[in-house]
């Protein structure tokens, strides 16, 4: 005997932020000077002087997924590059080392990006989580075949911890855009 399953609604009955709400919102165009600034942002979080703390986040990476998936043609794999070298020089490694994860991250963001916002955000963390992974285990094997040793299992921990942070900067940076178009004076916002 056959049974029905309902059918899920269709992604167009998401809101922006993937979770099924009565309000839905149409986002206004995101300006490239607040792309420019959260990925400026997310570069001087990563040159903060972590020391030796496990499962510090890779900033750079999850703004850089985020731009991929939301605005691709805006945010490609040149910049993910660009800012691949930039993160290389920083952290003293070998030149392409960043730029490469990055690189690679960038292509699996943007190939994936029509899939993961149909999800609700919680499970794009789940969706992304893997692009993070397969990122730091570049960066991984270039190390390896240089000759470092290995670190241990404990780094993929910044794999978990970026994934886990995909839901606040989802929220923080698609906010700008989801300002009502007609200005409300009696609104604090």
């Amino acid at each position: 005997m056959r049974t029905r399953v309902p059918m899920p609604p269709p992604a167009s009955a998401l809101s922006s932020g993937g979770s099924r709400a009565n309000k839905q919102y149409l986002l206004r165009p995101v300006n490239p000077a607040f792309i420019a600034a959260s990925l400026l942002v997310a570069f001087i979080l990563n040159l903060m002087p972590w020391g030796r703390l496990m499962a510090i986040p890779d900033f750079v990476a999850l703004v850089l997924v985020f731009w991929n998936i939301h605005q691709p043609r805006r945010v490609g794999i040149g910049v993910a590059f660009l800012v691949g070298l930039l993160m290389d020089v920083h952290a003293a490694a070998r030149l392409g080392e960043n730029a490469l994860a990055y690189t690679l991250l960038s292509y699996g963001a943007i190939m994936l990006h029509r899939r993961v916002v149909s999800f609700p955000v919680f499970f794009q963390a789940l969706q992304v989580l893997p692009l993070f992974f397969v990122a730091q285990c570049v960066v991984l094997v270039v190390r390896l075949v240089i000759g470092a040793p290995f670190p241990g299992w404990t780094m993929f921990l910044e794999s978990v911890t970026t994934a886990l942070l995909w839901p606040l900067a989802s929220w923080l940076l698609l906010a700008p855009q989801r300002r009502p178009l007609e200005r409300d004076e009696t609104r604090p916002i």
